[in-house]
């Protein structure tokens, strides 16, 4: 008898929520960073200020992005919690009902009444909170709430974009120095939303334009804030 092989298929929307959140902190760092380095540069600030400024805000945003990724996550986390101790007590309380949930959940998805009955009682035999945390309440191993992970995934993602106009700033010279950032920047933005876009198979051409016209904004506008300052001091 041949031996069955298994077919393991990997689809995009398994990957999507750290996908989203390393873009996200990705673009934000790269965005926040280059903004900031942008406009205080406009100010006609040296270029240690310069620097100063963007470690700050390489700082500052992976702490920002890592404490609030935390509470949310974190709250989350106590919501799952909270559902698992009420369908514990549940199934105590009235596991007939429970199972009888479970089969309807079952027949909604396409089985029959008797064979959602008969998967229902066979899974609560193995592990009744698991399989009600799986198929009522939409919690798995894989997408339970990981404050700690969150965090540190969120701040590292962001120091990760931060870091490269910020690199740039340590080798431009001061007179092309906003120059130097917003270019280099907005190639690093389109490189993000190519990778962004074919990692989550979405649309390449859309994906680079949209970072682009923001990341565009953002710095056009500080850097109209430092001129603007830098020309009253």
């Amino acid at each position: 008898m041949a031996r069955l092989k298994v077919h393991r298929e990997r689809h995009v929307v398994q990957r999507i929520g750290w996908l989203r959140a390393a873009v996200l902190g990705a673009n934000d760092g790269i965005v926040s960073t280059a903004s900031l380095i942008v406009g205080v540069a406009a100010a006609q600030a040296s270029k240690e200020n310069i620097v100063i400024a963007g470690v700050a805000t390489l700082v500052a945003g992976a702490m920002s992005m890592a404490a609030g990724e935390y509470v949310s996550v974190s709250s989350q986390a106590d919501a799952e919690a909270a559902d698992l101790r009420r369908e514990a007590q549940e199934l105590k309380d009235d596991p007939g009902f429970e199972r009888e949930e479970l089969t309807q959940i079952y027949v909604a998805r396409g089985l029959s009444p008797a064979l959602g009955r008969e998967v229902a009682e066979q899974l609560m035999a193995k592990d009744a909170l698991k399989a009600h945390a799986r198929d009522e309440l939409d919690i798995t191993e894989t997408n339970a709430a990981r404050p700690l992970l969150a965090a540190g995934a969120s701040a590292a993602s962001f120091a990760s974009g931060a870091i490269l106009p910020l690199a740039v700033v340590l080798i431009a010279p001061l007179a092309s120095l906003g120059w130097s950032v917003s270019i280099a920047s907005l190639v690093f933005l389109a490189l993000l939303g190519v990778l962004g876009a074919r990692a989550g198979g979405a649309d390449t051409t859309k994906g680079v334009v949209r970072v682009l016209f923001w990341g565009a904004v953002a710095m056009a506008i500080t850097a109209a804030i430092g001129r603007l300052f830098g020309t009253a001091a």
